[in-house]
């Protein structure tokens, strides 16, 4: 089987040699995986794989040639063919959704795993079992409002949780399409002031102390114009972004680009900014960073941006383990982490890539845009949050 990995990635163009093929087997032999899926999925691919470009095809690989072994909170094979071809469903009207019970976290999850061991075959429709239509808090293609996602696609933005490995791409930082555009809405960043040592002839003022001196030569030396502004990128990641992967990324090129920045860091998250975030899409599976450490690390002269469309479940912003995902659950909630954020940082954006006619429906938007100022994300929109991300006036009070 481990054969099969090694020649499965050759074979799908990934450039593994015998190098990295025994780094592997040390690591092995050292029992850093655990004798776990999930960390030997890590520790193969950190090993075997040289760059990002080649992630795609490493899961693919290893997807296959593991298939039916199941991860930690993985959905099995069997459970997601169930959830194949999903009943169409209308919708529930607003009494029946009234109706239904809210479930907190722990007992959403409590009874999804007990649901699960009785369940022993297909369901569509109906209230109880793991299935797809219908108003069960398990399941896709359903409504229930406080409910776990198993499988399908995200539809209604509703659920609670989501039990499968999600596994998300890394924005682009090579993107080209239509970037001469968000290059010009980013020229505000380049913010120049005069620091360091006096070592620039101001030749203007040479002439004018010239004259004065009445022609002996009087050379005056200045500081040279630097960029002084140092910008920290937070990007949603997945779920209903990946609508928007194109112009996100578009936006990072932009910005890796942007030679004129002091500083720049970027990291990813999911839906809400929580204890973790990511410098890959990974999340927390590699390079996870303390967001608290982020803060300590960046004081409030940095510039803050960030880019998501607001849309989850009102619990994963407003209550405690709020979390999508039920192993990163923790007892503050995503609000707070916001508001630290807003507060931190004498000037922080948010660029959001939904339609602006759609943000007052959505709970959580809205909330969110009364912690920071909010703009689409459009050539114009990048230029209006450039510009109060670098102007000279102030802000002005978000924090409610």
């Amino acid at each position: 089987m481990f054969l099969d990995l090694f020649y499965g990635l050759r074979e799908s163009g990934v450039p593994v040699g015998m190098q990295e093929w025994m780094m592997l087997v040390e690591a092995l032999k050292k029992n850093l995986h655990g004798s776990n899926l999930m960390s030997f999925y890590n520790i193969s691919r950190s090993c075997l794989v040289k760059s990002e470009a080649y992630f795609d095809a490493f899961d693919r690989v290893f997807a296959r040639t593991f298939h039916g072994v199941e991860g930690e909170l993985s959905a099995s094979e069997e459970l997601l063919d169930w959830l194949n071809d999903p009943k169409n469903f209308d919708g529930l009207t607003d009494e029946q959704r009234a109706a239904l019970e809210h479930l907190d976290a722990d007992e959403l999850m409590r009874r999804y795993w007990e649901t699960l061991e009785e369940q022993d075959e297909r369901h569509d429709g109906g209230g109880r079992w793991v299935g797809t239509g219908g108003h069960s808090p398990f399941g896709h293609g359903g409504e229930h409002p406080t409910g776990i996602r198993v499988g399908g696609q995200s539809q209604r933005r509703s659920a609670m949780k989501v039990a499968e490995d999600r596994r998300f791409r890394d924005y682009r930082t090579d993107a080209t399409l239509d970037i001469r555009a968000t290059k010009l809405a980013l020229k505000k960043l380049r913010n120049l002031t005069r620091q360091g040592p006096s070592d620039e002839l101001d030749l203007d003022e040479s002439i004018d102390e010239t004259c004065r001196n009445g022609g002996e030569i009087e050379l005056v030396f200045r500081p040279e114009r630097i960029n002084n502004v140092r910008l920290l990128l937070f990007m949603d990641v997945g779920g209903t972004m990946d609508p928007y992967y194109e112009p996100v990324s578009r936006l990072l090129t932009a910005l890796h680009e942007e030679r004129g920045l002091r500083d720049f860091k970027a990291y990813y998250f999911h839906n809400c900014i929580y204890e973790m975030v990511g410098t890959t899409a990974d999340l927390y599976r590699k390079d996870a960073v303390p967001t608290a450490d982020v803060l300590r690390r960046l004081d409030e002269r940095w510039k803050c941006l960030i880019v998501g469309d607001g849309a989850m479940h009102p619990a994963e912003l407003m209550q405690e383990r709020g979390n999508i995902n039920p192993r990163y659950e923790s007892d503050t909630r995503g609000i707070d982490w916001l508001w630290r954020i807003a507060k931190h940082f004498n000037r922080s954006v948010w660029l959001n890539p939904d339609p602006k006619q759609v943000w007052d429906t959505n709970q959580t938007t809205r909330a969110i845009s009364t912690l920071f100022p909010m703009y689409p994300l459009t050539v114009d929109g990048i230029a209006d949050a450039v510009g109060s991300l670098v102007g000279a006036k102030p802000q002005g009070p978000k924090l409610h």
